[in-house]
């Protein structure tokens, strides 16, 4: 047996012996009693049907936020009830200005809780008292689904499920009526069902308000705890279910072979591949994908890069990856599966036994972008060496409000010149209510391919090391404490995962007061953080203190501003950077639905030549909707940074990056979407050590159409086109693309 999996498989065996019991969470919030359904529900946005005349009616519900669970502002009402099929809720949602209600169109997922109005339920269908399902929709229809998890403490809207939702704008607010079927959740094995739920409304008018079916107290460490507990679910279907989503492409494009030369030759390609999902029952899932086609995911808005030391990580986004995605979420990132660039197949089985959350995933990699290597001051890329095979295992054992885990994650490459093993457990415990204990331990051992050509340092050699992180957070009514420690060695590896740091210690600290006046500031922050990383010989790497306050705002709005004084070891010496960061971003309304601008002033650091030098930077960013149908989306990064050369400073830099993305929709399921992204840096080479060009820049551009009855049903057609920037900043054609997707899932 593989040694990965040999040390996997002796902590799967520990975490076994622990009594089912003492997994159960009880809800914090008042019970709900379901009845099953005595009449036929049409998803159709009204509330009419008999159906609903039987169903249990919600009509305690709290505002908690800005307010402190009292009652709310405006009346909300939740009705729920269930078939041998599916759950529905439906929701009464009042509203003394139907005019002002948000309920722009958009993209399944494009729902912003600062800037539209949408209500739902989330769902904890495995009674764990910490992980569920949110499913929410707007009042034009537009569904949004996410997953959330107390112990990891995010919100990822990147899986998707199979579901219905309709809407409807009235003269005294609006309704919305979902169904679930239960063919798309994960639950137990056991006659009666308990649930967690928790119905939900977002209202953002002169401040976003949320109102909730059961309280939140403030101080508290978990959110799902809380949940209503969700009564009398009896007879749910437990036989499997198969979703086959074959699809077909076609794709042409030409490309130039350097900047100046004519577009090649068009070359046209075709591929046929399949995802399958099959569930066993119903806690369980097996995932299956043959050739898996990424064509419909828009390309990564980008980020501004120069002077940066390490590299920048992006959100997974392709469907395949993201059955039970909560379960990669661990203190330290030992799964980026957005390393896995380009499966040829990929096989997993997600789902929970003997009490046991787990995930196994095996893939076999073409390879093809770039690697991240890490090191304590800095991280470099290089091109993936080899086609690999990769296999990624976690279990997770819940115990009452915390849990025991372990991971292992292994890329073989298949030219036998190289390899990268991780192993190790993860821990959350919650001695308090307020207070919250979190750390992991990994140990790696890799070697590196002997492909010296790419990389210097890949020279064979074989590297050991181990990672460890321990946190410790404090929450109360008003003061949050947080403060932790983390130890990465020089030899630690995780080519599966996304740690580009490594040969470093480090000890961090936070404190934050917490203030709710009345009036146009409802929350305000005041916070002070440091950390301290040395390396492994004891010299500083990177020292932070910074103060400052956060307040939430009318208009939807948030500030923040913090004084930064920081030290940095660069080209052996230590370089000082102050400056002041700040963030404001507001609501306004319908029509300006976001502004937000967010930068840096003052000192900074020239990495790239181990100077000391002054910069800024300013992201602009905003998102028009002229009418319900029509959504503008704007960004306008810069980035300068200046430095003092035997008399005045001189600019070493300017980069940028300006986006402008435009979505017209027909419906909830049809649009047609514009993106043009370009991307430039403008430096001085006489101001840098190495040489370097005076000019980089690339402008890409997108058209595309898309039809999606669901996630996996869909029509894709879309045209790309790029260009790159000459030594006389001229743009030559590089390369455009046309392609066609044609997906659909067939469920059984």
């Amino acid at each position: 047996m593989h040694p990965c999996l040999h040390a996997l498989l002796l902590m799967c065996l520990c975490l076994l012996p622990l009594r089912a019991s003492a997994q159960t969470t009880r809800h914090a919030g008042e019970a709900i009693h379901i009845a099953r359904l005595t009449g036929p529900i049409a998803i159709d946005g009204t509330l009419n049907e008999d159906g609903w005349k039987a169903a249990t009616k919600v009509t305690t519900w709290y505002e908690t936020q800005p307010a402190d669970n009292t009652a709310p502002t405006v009346g909300n009402a939740g009705y729920l009830a269930f078939d041998s099929l599916a759950l529905y809720a439906g929701f009464e949602f009042e509203d003394p200005n139907p005019g002002a209600i948000r309920a722009p169109l958009g993209d399944h997922d494009h729902i912003n809780g600062n800037s539209t109005d949408y209500g739902g339920v989330i769902l904890d269908t495995r009674n764990d008292g910490h992980s569920a399902v949110l499913l929410l929709a707007n009042p034009s229809g537009v569904q949004y689904d996410a997953v959330t998890d107390d112990q990891g403490g995010n919100e990822d809207s990147s899986p998707d499920f199979f579901w219905e939702a309709a809407a409807r704008i009235n003269s005294h607010g609006w309704t919305l009526e979902i169904r679930i079927p239960f063919s798309s959740m994960r639950y137990r094995s056991a006659v009666p069902q308990d649930w967690g739920i928790l119905l939900y409304r977002n209202y953002p008018r002169d401040f976003r308000r949320q109102y909730f079916s059961a309280t939140l107290p403030r101080g508290g460490n978990c959110f799902i705890c809380r949940a209503n507990v969700l009564e009398g679910l009896d007879r749910l279907p437990s036989r499997g279910h198969i979703v086959a989503a074959p699809y077909v492409t076609a794709t042409g494009g030409r490309t130039a072979a350097v900047i100046g030369d004519a577009l090649g030759s068009a070359i046209a390609d075709g591929r046929i591949g399949a995802d399958v999902k099959w569930t066993p029952n119903a806690d369980n899932a097996v995932d299956l994908t043959v050739q898996p086609d990424f064509s419909q995911i828009e390309s990564d808005t980008a980020q501004i890069s120069a002077n940066e030391r390490f590299a920048l990580s992006f959100a997974e986004k392709r469907p395949f990856f993201l059955e039970g995605v909560q379960l990669f979420a661990t203190p330290l990132q030992a799964v980026y599966t957005r390393t896995i660039t380009s499966p040829r197949w990929g096989a997993r089985a997600t789902g929970k036994a003997a009490g046991t959350d787990y995930t196994v995933l095996a893939t076999d990699d073409r390879g093809g972008g770039l690697t991240v290597v890490p090191g304590p001051l800095d991280s470099s890329t290089a091109d993936q060496p080899a086609e690999s095979t990769v296999l990624i295992a976690r279990v997770k054992r819940t115990i009452g409000g915390n849990y025991l885990g372990a991971i292992a994650t292994d890329r073989e490459s298949r030219d036998g010149q190289g390899f990268s093993r991780l192993v190790g457990p993860d821990f959350l415990w919650r001695p308090t209510r307020g207070d919250k204990i979190v750390g992991q331990w990994l140990v790696t051992t890799s070697t590196a391919p002997t492909r010296s050509d790419l990389y210097a340092e890949w020279n064979g050699q074989h590297l050991q090391g181990t990672g460890s992180s321990l946190t410790w957070s404090h929450d109360s009514r008003h003061l949050d404490t947080f403060a932790g420690v983390k130890m990465i060695g020089d030899g630690f590896r995780a080519d599966v995962g996304f740690i580009p740091q490594v040969g470093y210690r480090s000890a961090n600290g936070t404190a934050g007061w917490t203030m709710r006046p009345s009036g146009v500031i409802r929350r305000a922050r005041t916070f002070v953080d440091a950390e301290r990383l040395i390396d492994r010989n004891g010299r500083l790497i990177q020292q932070t203190t910074d103060v400052g306050v956060g307040m939430d705002t009318t208009l939807g709005g948030f500030i923040r501003v913090k004084y930064e004084d920081d030290r940095f070891q660069t080209g052996g010496i230590e370089l000082p950077r102050r400056q002041a960061v700040y963030t404001v971003r507001f609501n306004p309304g319908r029509r300006l639905a976001q502004v937000q601008v967010e930068g840096t002033a003052g000192g900074e650091v020239d990495f790239a030549n181990s100077r000391p030098a002054r910069g800024a930077t300013v992201n602009l960013t905003a998102t028009v909707v002229p009418n319900n149908r029509l959504e503008v989306s704007l960004v306008a990064n810069r980035r300068w940074l200046s430095v003092r050369q035997a008399g005045p400073s001189e600019r070493l830099f300017t980069a940028s990056v300006d986006r402008v993305r435009a979505t017209w929709l027909f419906n909830a399921h049809a649009f047609i979407r514009v993106v043009s992204q370009y991307v430039a840096v403008d430096r001085d080479p006489l101001l840098y050590r190495d040489a370097v060009l005076r000019h980089d820049g690339a402008l890409t551009g997108s058209a595309l159409f898309a039809y999606k009855l669901n996630w996996q049903s869909v029509l894709f057609i879309g045209y790309g086109d790029d260009r790159e920037a000459d030594d006389q900043h001229r743009l030559r054609p590089m390369g455009q693309q046309l392609f066609v997707k044609v997906s659909y899932a067939f469920q059984r």
